[in-house]
């Protein structure tokens, strides 16, 4: 089991940009590849971003390709979205999972663990 925290959401004004940051604890992060989703009320969970379990191998949405950046400390059992150049689309609810499947596809139900997700609000 690993419990996950999220931090770091925000109002932030369109161009600006936020750190969010994912504390894992429970059992042996490392080993988890880790994802970030988001999600807006009335629509379905989005895939943002995954990262491997080494930090080796990234993927992101065609959405936010160049602008945000998945990254993890292993050491620290902390995972990373830095997100830049953001828009008022961006606007969501941005949770941590943990995958339950080794690079999984981007469907939420590839993963197994999730935090209760942050706020962010990026205004025009």
């Amino acid at each position: 089991q690993v419990q996950l925290v999220e931090s770091g959401g925000g109002l932030v004004q369109a161009g600006g940009s936020l750190r969010l940051s994912c504390a894992a604890s429970g059992r042996t992060f490392s080993i988890y590849d880790m994802g970030w989703f988001r999600q807006v009320p009335g629509k379905e969970r989005e895939f943002v971003a995954v990262i491997d379990w080494s930090g080796a191998k990234t993927d992101y949405a065609d959405s936010v390709k160049g602008r945000f950046t998945i990254s993890r400390d292993n050491a620290k059992d902390m995972v990373y979205l830095q997100t830049s150049s953001l828009k008022p689309e961006d606007t969501a609810t941005y949770y941590c999972a943990g995958a339950i499947e080794r690079w999984p596809s981007p469907a939420p139900g590839d993963y197994g663990y999730w935090g209760q997700g942050t706020q962010v609000t990026v205004s025009s």
